[in-house]
């Protein structure tokens, strides 16, 4: 490229990287960069208004890798053509017009206002619009800057080798292009930019306000009402700092007023939603209070950041850092604007901020730290594989009469949701519930921890209590729910009763255990997802409970108050407070069980549920069923895939929830592989712990 270098290169210099870049693949790489930004460069000197916005295309596709494994390619690019600018008077100048061009022709509103932002939609309307936008996209209109950033960026990968780049390279380059030597036109040509950067901070204040005046808001602030509200104030201090701006902008000079009094404006708005946010963790939120929260957050942090940018006395650089931060998070929402999966992924996020938060305060109770509550843990599983020994038997019962798949699932639904609601109203404990409330347990605990290295040390000794826990209801279940079949079938057969299972069913309940022979552990996998969608319906219900009031409107009824009397009517209420979320995952989670194999056999699918202590009631009835007349081959796979049905059930629910919990809790755990370090060197130097407490008392973190 023909260019008025700052640094002219010589004939030597110029041999000597020819010969650099035929014996260096690097220096290859360099120089196919370098003819390929000479050539884009070339493209953009000899553009116009009309070719501009395909030059800067074209530069663009310069910089964007070929392949996703070529992750340092654009941050070599973006150095090359750091290096070209610096270097090259014209190529800087031809640059640094084209992008001030594109900023201060094309309309910046929507993009300053909108892109990145929550939209208020309902979740079929999104998902349609979403749809049909990939089908038949929406009309380009490259008098709008948003769209000239979709058409300069138009892959949905393009927000990931843009991220990847490192955020110096892009600072590096801004640097380079040296704005403040930009010229200013005639007739103060860039006043427009100005006066729509405004335009902007308007239309976000007054969207501000309005999220303000909204009831839920208010419903759960009412001091709102009461006192000036800082959702109005801002909105007329900021009208009074935009007319100064656009006078001094008129007038080309200083504004007279700044927006130091703005910005505790936006504060005091920022601390009425953390009350409503921490209101809402403790009295339950709806999935609309949730989407305006989240929806005020990102309208405040957008007004802050648009009124740094439009900051004149910031030094430069300074002014870049944001620059690039902003431009980064522009392109990724636009990239993903019409990403059904992005929708989903904020829909679930949503969501789980809503149901999580009282999981996590119930899964507390699931962990024990000490002796007295380890065993007062391994009683309550005794007690639980007592209750499931026989709702095995009557699943049995039930299953060997003839009905409808519609009555089957809903005798089987009814067995499964009643006996575990039984469970739960004695107090005994299913193992297999634990993970999906211990799950938000820990993402909440570790919510709570600071950075650092000590970090992990707490979280070691929660997850070693936690598996504890989680070893000795095991026990307790397997240990009933194995012996008290056998002790019930041996009974019966003493007495000369008819005995309820024949053989064929016997040997059919073991085959379903056997790993090999039948599809076990895939259903076991069926019956993990059944127990963390109990959690997520566990917390939802909590969650309606507290936020709908419904304790109270359950004690204002005047037709119960006559048949149980105030004191009772009080107790139920605070029973159905405390309880009614718990109640609600018990009889669902039976529900998923007892109708998934009906579910299975209607859409002629392989599905169907295997749960642990299920399995081993159905193993002990068996062997007393065959006279313990079956090989060891076969008692050693079928142990071995009841083994294996556990740790499926437990890994696959504790998984899949303490995903949702982190995500829930907005956190990001980067240190995996030390955190597993620490718990394989703790279960080397103190194996006993994971198994048995010590003496001494463990309090609980929180």
């Amino acid at each position: 490229m023909t260019s008025n270098s700052d640094s002219p290169v010589t004939p030597e210099s110029a041999g000597w990287r020819r010969w650099l870049r035929r014996s260096d693949p690097q220096q290859r790489r360099i120089a196919a960069i370098d003819a390929a930004l000479d050539q884009a460069l070339i493209r953009l000197i000899e553009s116009d208004e009309h070719t501009r916005l395909a030059a800067l295309w074209r530069l663009v596709d310069v910089l964007r890798p070929r392949r996703k494994r070529q992750v340092d390619h654009s941050t070599l690019a973006l150095e090359r053509l750091r290096l070209l600018v610096a270097e090259d008077a014209t190529a800087r100048e031809s640059l640094r017009e084209a992008l001030l061009w594109l900023l201060v022709t094309r309309r910046p509103l929507h993009l300053l206002a909108e892109s990145g932002v929550l939209v208020q939609e309902g979740l079929f309307s999104g998902f349609w619009r979403r749809a049909t936008n990939r089908w038949l996209p929406e009309e380009v209109d490259t008098g709008d800057l948003r769209d000239c950033l979709r058409q300069l960026f138009p892959y949905e990968h393009d927000h990931l080798w843009i991220a990847q780049a490192p955020d110096t390279a892009w600072i590096a380059l801004l640097d380079a292009l040296r704005f403040d030597e930009a010229a200013a036109p005639p007739s103060m040509q860039r006043l427009p930019m100005s006066i729509q950067l405004l335009e902007a901070l308007q239309v976000l204040s007054y969207r501000i306000a309005a999220i303000g005046l909204e009831p839920e808001l208010v419903r759960n602030h009412p001091a709102i009402q009461q006192y000036e509200s800082p959702f109005l104030m801002q909105n007329v201090e900021l009208r009074e700092f935009l007319e100064e701006r656009k006078r001094a902008l008129a007038e080309a000079r200083e504004p007279g007023i700044d927006d130091r009094h703005l910005l505790v404006l936006l504060d005091q708005c920022e601390e009425i939603a953390d009350k409503v946010r921490r209101q809402a963790a403790r009295g339950g939120a709806s999935v609309s209070l949730t989407v305006l929260l989240v929806r005020l957050t990102q309208h405040l942090e957008r007004l802050r950041l648009l009124l740094r940018l439009i900051e004149h006395a910031a030094p430069a650089h300074a002014l870049n850092v944001l620059r690039v931060a902003f431009f980064k998070d522009l392109v990724r929402a636009e990239n993903l604007r019409d990403s059904v999966r992005e929708m989903w992924r904020q829909i679930i996020q949503l969501l789980a901020t809503r149901i999580t938060d009282n999981a996590s305060k119930t899964g507390e109770h699931y962990v024990t730290a000490t002796r007295s509550e380890y065993f007062s843990m391994l009683r309550s599983a005794l007690g639980a594989g007592f209750i499931v020994a026989f709702m095995a038997m009557l699943k049995v019962v039930l299953g060997s009469s003839a009905h409808s798949p519609l009555m089957t699932a809903l005798l089987y639904s009814l067995n499964y949701g009643l006996g575990f609601v039984l469970i739960y109203l004695l107090h005994f404990t299913i193992a297999t519930k634990q993970p999906a409330m211990t799950a938000s347990y820990l993402a909440a605990s570790l919510a709570t921890r600071e950075s650092g290295r000590d970090r992990l040390d707490p979280l070691v000794d929660q997850i070693v209590r936690t598996l504890r826990s989680q070893f000795i209801a095991i026990v307790g279940n397997v240990t009933f729910a194995l012996a008290i079949p056998i002790i019930v079938a041996l009974a019966i057969k003493a007495n000369g009763l008819p005995f309820f299972m024949s053989a064929e069913k016997a040997e059919h309940l073991l085959h379903d255990q056997n790993p090999i022979a039948s599809l076990a552990w895939l259903h076991a996998a069926v019956a993990g997802v059944c127990l963390f969608l109990s959690g997520l319906i566990s917390g939802y219900f909590d969650n309606k409970a507290v936020y709908n009031r419904i304790p109270q409107r359950i004690a204002q009824l005047r037709s119960l108050r006559r048949l149980l009397g105030a004191a009772r009517l009080q107790r139920f209420a605070d029973y159905i407070e405390n309880n009614l979320g718990a109640l609600a995952g018990n009889f669902f989670f039976g529900c998923m069980l007892g109708s998934m194999g009906t579910l299975g056999f209607i859409f002629g699918l392989p599905i169907d549920i295997r749960h642990i202590t299920f399995s081993t009631a159905y193993v002990g009835y068996a062997l007393v069923a065959l006279d313990w007349q079956i090989s060891l081959q076969t008692l050693l796979l079928v142990g071995i895939g009841v083994l294996g049905i556990g740790l499926i059930n437990l890994s696959v629910s504790f998984g899949l929830a303490l995903r949702v919990a982190l995500r829930a809790q907005r956190v990001r755990f980067e240190d995996r592989r030390g955190l597993l370090r620490r718990i394989g060197r703790r279960f080397i130097e103190r194996p006993g712990e994971f198994f048995w407490p010590p003496k001494a008392a463990e309090p609980k973190q929180h």
